[in-house]
Formats: structure tokens, C-alpha cells, sequence
């Protein structure tokens, strides 16, 4: 089973401007700016094909299920 990365950054990065926004860094003008950039979005898929490899590989390095 393929999991689709591009909606997952989405999320993460709506998410990740949200907080941005409550916390007071930025205006909510760029946090919306932030969720829908397309640069931002593309280095949230890297990182999240790259956590999923890197889980991926201690679980086949510990014998787990994967």
C-alpha cells in the first residue's frame, strides 16, 4: 500500500503554520502564506519520505513487522 505524501505535508504544514499563528511568529497573512507555498510543501514531503525511510530502516534493522 502507497501512502500519498503530498496531501500528508499539506496537513502538516497547515498544522505547522497554525501554530505559527498562535504562537504570534508570524501574522496570519504569512502562516496562510506558509500552508500553501509550494516550496515549503515540497521540503515537507522530503522530510516526511525521509522520516518514513528512516523508520523504515531501524524497523528492518530490529526485525520488526514491516
Amino acid at each position: 500500500m502507497t501512502i500519498p505524501v503530498a496531501p500528508l505535508a499539506r496537513i502538516a504544514m497547515r498544522y505547522f503554520a497554525g501554530a505559527l499563528v498562535a504562537y504570534g511568529v508570524v501574522s496570519p497573512e504569512t502562516g496562510q502564506a506558509i500552508a500553501v507555498d509550494p516550496d515549503y510543501l515540497a521540503i515537507a514531503g522530503a522530510l516526511i519520505g525521509a522520516v518514513t525511510e528512516a523508520v523504515y530502516s531501524v524497523a528492518k534493522k530490529n526485525g520488526w513487522t514491516t
